[in-house]
């Protein structure tokens, strides 16, 4: 059970029935290593150590700048030039004293992952760096870790667990990394400053169900979020059991990676005017085959959202992918997750079915002038 003195700090945790001090007291037994400390690691570090989590490590060797301050809310102007890992730290006890939080002011490396790892039970992903994301993975299968995962992106962002139960991992819904300068980085694309704080919160949140085992983790889904439009999607992920036993089999062996920092991938939008029925072209309608209207086409594919890595067979490697949903967002997320199995030519189509549909129009249009002619 939780010491006494504390018991007035974690009240509204124990009162829940779900947590009790029971609860709080595995709260408190904790450990958790946070590895970023910019605008996702912020509301991460800030709702965990308010929670009380036991043991709470923050890797990260940057220095804070101001254009950081407009979403990396732990910090202040007096923070400019200072180290994120250790001014976290110091900002944090003063809101928690009665945890420990290690402050670790390095690059994480293949040469140092294993001993920062080993006194953690549970790590967080709050990088933006692509590289260190895939050395994270490994490293959370390697040594049995569950890894909790959140990225944004402009509006957008999303939030997953990996590695949770022997359940999928990154590799299994991203194989490989995108190649250097393939995508822009975060000064190049800007993002809207309260979206990490939404999806570090989601984070903060998946971290304390796995450690009081209520609730569902978002093991096997990859829950993606649009701020403008407040929609959302799960998408499904699948355990790929031979590239988790390539990553167990390399073991302590991790790959070294070029270094380049990221957002996420670019999206390519694409124009009803940008689009000729001359052209080798594959349509793909990811609503749900419950929405209205449906459309026929032969050359148009069916695939909800959800269903989408399940059944990448279907998709032509040498056609002209355009990609349609209601309205466009969640394309955006369909052409992000094709692009990183190594499909090019994809595209989102601006304003969704409708386009496509008067896009039809045009052709049966243009078929019965030629058929005139």
């Amino acid at each position: 059970m939780i010491k006494i003195e504390k018991v007035e700090r974690y009240k509204r945790h124990v009162l829940f029935k779900e947590i009790g001090e029971a609860g709080q007291a595995k709260i408190s037994a904790a450990k958790v290593l946070v590895i970023g400390a910019g605008g996702l690691g912020c509301p991460v570090l800030q709702y965990l150590a308010a929670a009380g989590i036991g043991k709470l490590g923050i890797v990260d060797f940057d220095l804070v700048e101001e254009s950081n301050l407009q979403r990396q809310v732990l910090f202040d102007t007096a923070s400019i030039g200072k180290n994120k890992a250790e001014t976290a730290r110091e900002i944090l006890l003063a809101l928690n004293p009665n945890i420990d939080i290690q402050a670790y002011p390095e690059k994480l490396t293949p040469k140092n992952v294993e001993r920062i790892f080993q006194d953690y039970e549970i790590v967080v992903d709050a990088t933006d760096n692509f590289p260190v994301r895939y050395l994270i993975n490994d490293a959370c299968v390697v040594f049995n870790k569950p890894l909790v995962y959140g990225a944004i992106y402009k509006f957008e962002g999303q939030v997953t667990v990996f590695n949770f139960q022997n359940g999928p991992t990154y590799r299994c819904l991203f194989s490989e990394p995108p190649k250097k300068d393939a995508v822009p980085n975060c000064a190049e694309i800007g993002v809207l400053g309260v979206l990490p704080g939404i999806i570090g919160t989601m984070q903060a949140t998946e971290v304390l169900k796995i450690i009081l085992g209520i609730g569902k983790p978002l093991s096997g889904k990859l829950f993606c979020f649009n701020t403008l439009t407040n929609q959302s999607a799960s998408i499904g992920i699948k355990k790929n059991a031979s590239v988790v036993a390539e990553i167990k089999a390399r073991g302590l062996n991790f790959e070294s990676y070029e270094e380049a920092s990221f957002c996420g991938q670019p999206i390519s939008e694409i124009d009803l005017q940008q689009l000729s029925s001359k052209e080798n072209l594959q349509f793909i309608d990811v609503r749900e085959l419950t929405e209205m209207p449906r459309i026929e086409n032969e050359n148009l594919l069916e695939i909800p959202l959800s269903g989408l890595t399940e059944n990448l067979w279907l998709i032509s490697k040498e056609k002209k992918k355009v990609i349609f949903c209601q309205t466009g967002i969640r394309s955006k997320t369909a052409v992000s997750l094709l692009q990183a199995q190594q499909f090019t030519d994809c595209h989102s189509l601006k304003n969704g079915v409708a386009a496509f549909q008067q896009k039809q129009k045009e052709n049966t249009t243009e078929n019965q002038i030629e058929k005139t002619n």
